[in-house]
């Protein structure tokens, strides 16, 4: 194991010996690192945390911290985070508030430069969450979403599969998967360049297309225009879009709203 003389490791803590440990690096007992993993320079890892192989934690990253919620209570929960990852510099990821949660970071993700991941937050697989953004506890992204710099996402809010925020944006409700959001919650079309580079089949991104015109175009109820989805079209991909909406909690992101929505 490379580690530089200043890293401060518990004899608690279990490391893979392939693991890298920059100048500074902290490293509190209960973790647990596997191969290819490297700390760059102050990065802190906090009891609690589990890294996947080949994860990249750059300079000042804090990881497994306890969470900025005033219910908890010092009850021991967990943060894991995935294989493949990039973190980079100042990332924050704070663990479960609740005895024995969970803060889960998936595979192949890349967190940008100082954003954030409140407790309990659940990230998908090969998800990028860029520069700044801000996720609130209890967060779900699904796969290859997009979240742009500068993002706010509010606590339970759930983030669907393949879709796209856009920067400065604020989320309160949940965005569907596929769609893309820009504004206070708003969406504003289908992530269409992101479909067609996940190498989406043809037949399947036009019947998303139908779907979202269905939802948002037709002027038809959300419990009508899913219905006729449902009999119209088959692809596992309308299976997701159908299954998410129908159980969104926070009410679904909207193509418009109404004045008093907004005031």
């Amino acid at each position: 194991m490379k580690v530089h003389k200043t890293a401060v490791i518990s004899k608690d803590a279990e490391i893979d010996p392939s693991v890298e440990v920059g100048p500074n690096v902290i490293i509190e007992g209960g973790v647990r690192i596997h191969s290819g993993v490297t700390i760059m320079a102050n990065g802190y890892i906090c009891g609690g945390t589990e890294i996947g192989e080949n994860t990249v934690v750059h300079m000042g990253a804090v990881i497994g911290n306890a969470p900025q919620d005033y219910a908890y209570s010092g009850a021991e929960t967990f943060t894991r985070i995935g294989r493949n990852n990039v973190i980079r510099e100042y990332v924050t990821i704070h663990r479960g508030t609740k005895e024995g949660s969970v803060t889960v970071v998936g595979d192949n993700n890349m967190l940008m430069v100082q954003s954030h991941l409140g407790h309990n937050c659940v990230v998908g697989d090969n998800v990028i969450i860029a520069n700044g953004a801000l996720l609130a506890g209890y967060v779900e992204v699904g796969d290859a979403a997009f979240i742009s710099g500068n993002v706010v996402i509010h606590q339970f809010c759930r983030v669907g599969c393949y879709s796209m925020i856009g920067g400065f944006t604020g989320v309160n409700m949940d965005v569907p998967p596929y769609m893309l959001v820009r504004g206070p919650s708003v969406i504003r079309g289908i992530n269409l360049i992101g479909l067609r580079r996940s190498g989406m089949a043809r037949a399947s991104i036009r019947e998303i297309k139908e779907a979202y015109k269905l939802l948002f175009l037709s002027g038809l109820s959300q419990e009508d225009a899913l219905s006729r989805i449902k009999e119209a079209y088959h692809s596992e991909e309308i299976k997701t879009l159908v299954g998410f909406i129908e159980r969104s909690k926070r009410k679904i992101c909207k193509y418009r709203y109404t004045r008093e929505e907004y005031f």
